[in-house]
């Protein structure tokens, strides 16, 4: 099955015994989850950051054809979720703002389509700006305002087009509610001053890196605060996580949260039967040392399908 504005994934050869080769398939019955590669970094070009996202979800095939079996160990328990590998974007050429535009009006049917197929849609990116055509396809289906967490180094709440701009698109369009957006992990010296007090006049929550190792209760007062009232979101900039640990991203991290937290958010994040959808941003191969990122995000994909594992159907 073809879905909209998409090119066929393409795949290294998959290890035997691997989760890529047991689970992942390349029709959508059956499936619990629509894997969508958002292969484009135009807006992280635009936002002046380092180019190389376009290529993130090939980086992540790759690290996952290799990496994650369908057992978890810790639980005792077959990781059961079907995963419908939908493709890639195909993105719209030349780079512009207006090219940025049409990429993102192509995003949307296409993760519309994957939301009627009945799936939980994980996307791998590429800018971070491609979460507002998502997220906004989720909304529209709901009829409503969702909840959402941001785990980003970054607000991405700049007016300005770019990758940093999706979450005040989405306040401003009415498809995110400010009083249930919670950003976590968020640098100390990386974000306007305006575009701070801009999100906290929206209501939104804002967790910097600094103060999450004191916050023993974290990520359930954080999904408490996004999804008490309905549906919604979670969305992990690869930049939210220290450079040591992953520095092939758009932005590198100096001050970063630990990979250990960044799976207890994608893990809750699989569990919770309000979030509709999921993505990992900003995988940038061309700097990633050793493909360390790579495979973080693969280690961040298997925490969601093992909460997914959890999830009542």
């Amino acid at each position: 099955m073809r879905i909209p504005f998409t090119a066929p994934p393409a795949w290294p050869e998959r290890r035997a015994g691997s989760f890529a080769l047991e689970n992942v398939q390349f029709e959508p019955e059956g499936a619990q989850v629509a894997l969508l590669g958002l292969s484009d970094d135009a807006g992280v070009r635009l936002n002046g950051g380092r180019p190389g996202a376009a290529a993130g979800p090939a980086a992540f095939r790759a690290a996952l054809a290799r990496f994650g079996t369908p057992w978890d160990g810790r639980a005792g328990k077959a990781i059961t979720p079907r995963v419908f590998d939908a493709g890639d974007l195909v993105p719209a050429e030349g780079g512009s703002a207006e090219a940025l535009v049409e990429t993102h009006r192509r995003a949307l049917e296409c993760v519309r389509a994957l939301h009627d197929l009945g799936a939980v849609v994980v996307a791998v990116g590429g800018g971070h700006d491609l979460t507002l055509p998502a997220v906004t396809a989720l909304a529209l289906r709901e009829g409503r305002a969702l909840g959402g967490v941001n785990v980003d180094a970054h607000l991405d709440v700049r007016a300005r087009i770019g990758s940093g701009m999706p979450f005040r698109r989405l306040i401003e369009g009415g498809h995110l509610a400010g009083e249930r957006f919670v950003e976590v992990g968020l640098g100390r010296f990386v974000n306007d001053q305006s575009d701070t007090a801009w999100a906290l006049a929206q209501g939104a929550h804002l967790l910097y890196a600094d103060e999450l190792p004191e916050r023993q209760a974290l990520v359930p007062s954080v999904f408490d605060a996004a999804f008490a009232a309905g549906t919604g979101f979670v969305s992990i900039d690869l930049d939210a996580i220290d450079q040591a640990f992953a520095p092939g991203v758009s932005a590198p991290n100096p001050h970063g949260i630990d990979v250990a937290l960044a799976a207890r958010f994608a893990e809750a994040a699989g569990r919770d039967p309000q979030v509709r959808h999921f993505d990992l941003m900003e995988l940038c191969p061309a700097h990633d040392e050793g493909g360390r990122t790579a495979r973080v995000a693969a280690y961040l994909f298997m925490s969601f399908v093992a909460g997914l594992t959890e999830r009542p159907r």
